[in-house]
């Protein structure tokens, strides 16, 4: 049975469902920063998914990409699987702008997290309600 890690659910504001994966917004207001969560019990890395299951990722993956490019107006997007911290497997789709605070430099360790406030993040949520439509369903109460 999938469950999310406990560190995603603390760091994370829900959006919703892609056929494959959760996707999550990172609680941290200076990047345009979402983590897709492929809902598989005891996946650690891409390859443990099964071939169908990898493509859906990464076409999940792109989808999203391509629509936060320009939703947010990017220079540049950031797509990675890490998993050093949390060892679930989950892809960072991180937008970023040459004015951002870490910029050139990757994120991950570069500032203290800044929150959103509650209508920060439902805003964002709401931006991508006008563009997320197909094969995809939003948390209840979500905007």
């Amino acid at each position: 049975m999938f469950v999310l890690d406990q560190r995603l659910l603390q760091d994370t504001v829900p959006v919703g469902d892609f056929p494959l994966s959760r996707l999550l917004l990172s609680n941290d207001s200076q990047y345009p920063w979402f983590i897709l969560v492929p809902r598989r019990a005891d996946i650690s890395e891409v390859f443990q998914l099964s071939e169908a299951d990898q493509a859906q990722l990464w076409s999940e993956t792109n989808s999203l990409s391509q629509t936060l490019q320009r939703l947010f107006n990017a220079d540049k997007m950031n797509v990675a699987a890490l998993g050093n911290v949390v060892s679930q497997l989950h892809m960072h789709v991180i937008v970023r702008h040459k004015t951002d605070v870490a910029w050139p430099a990757p994120v991950w360790g570069k500032h203290p997290a800044v929150p959103y406030s509650t209508d920060q993040s439902a805003a964002i949520i709401a931006r991508l309600k006008d563009v997320l439509l197909d094969d995809f369903t939003f948390v209840e109460g979500q905007v």
